[in-house]
C-alpha cells in the first residue's frame, strides 16, 4: 500500500515535470524562436546567447525541472515494474524510453552543442557575412530538433496521463 502511494506520487511528479519540459520546448517552438526570428542576425544571436546563458549559468528552477523530469520518470518506471502490469506498465516503459530518446538525447546531441557553439561568438567583432553564416548554421537545425522534442515531450506527457488514469 505505501509502495503504491510512493509510486503514484512519483508518477504524478514525473507527469508534471515532463509536462513542464513539454511546455518549455513548445513555447520556444511557437513563441520564442518565431519572435527572435524577426531580429537581424546580430540581435538574434545575442538574444539567444542571453536566454541560453540563463540556463547554462545554473538556473535552479530550470535544472530542477529538466533533470528532475528524468530522475523522477526513471524512478517511477523502476517502481512501476512492481506496481503495474499489462498495458499501463508497457505505456510507462514506452513513455520513458521515448522521453529519453526523443527529448533528452536530441537535447544532448543537437541542441546543447549548437547552443555552446553560439555562446562562443562575439557578435561585436563579426561582419554581416559571418553573422549570417553563424545564424544559418544554428537556427534551422536547432528549430527542427526543438519541434521534434516538443512533439515527443507532449506525446510522453499524454502517455503518462493515461498511465495515471489507468494505475
Amino acid at each position: 500500500m505505501i509502495e503504491m502511494r510512493i509510486f503514484t506520487n512519483l508518477l504524478v511528479l514525473s507527469t508534471l515535470l515532463v509536462a513542464l519540459v513539454a511546455g518549455l520546448v513548445f513555447t520556444f517552438a511557437i513563441v520564442t524562436m518565431p519572435g527572435i526570428k524577426k531580429l537581424d542576425d546580430a540581435a538574434f544571436i545575442r538574444a539567444f546567447q542571453v536566454m541560453d546563458g540563463i540556463i547554462q549559468k545554473g538556473s535552479l528552477m530550470f535544472g530542477l525541472v529538466w533533470a528532475g523530469s528524468v530522475a523522477a520518470l526513471l524512478i517511477a518506471t523502476v517502481l512501476g515494474f512492481r506496481q503495474l502490469e499489462g498495458l499501463p506498465q508497457w505505456l510507462l516503459i514506452t513513455a520513458t524510453a521515448i522521453y529519453i530518446l526523443g527529448v533528452q538525447l536530441p537535447t544532448m546531441a543537437i541542441n546543447i552543442p549548437l547552443n555552446n557553439e553560439l555562446q562562443t561568438l562575439d557578435v561585436s567583432i563579426m561582419d554581416e557575412n559571418a553573422l549570417k553564416a553563424a545564424r544559418d548554421k544554428f537556427e534551422p537545425r536547432w528549430n527542427r530538433s526543438n519541434v521534434f522534442r516538443s512533439v515527443v515531450a507532449i506525446i510522453v506527457a499524454v502517455l503518462l496521463m493515461i498511465v495515471l488514469v489507468m494505475a
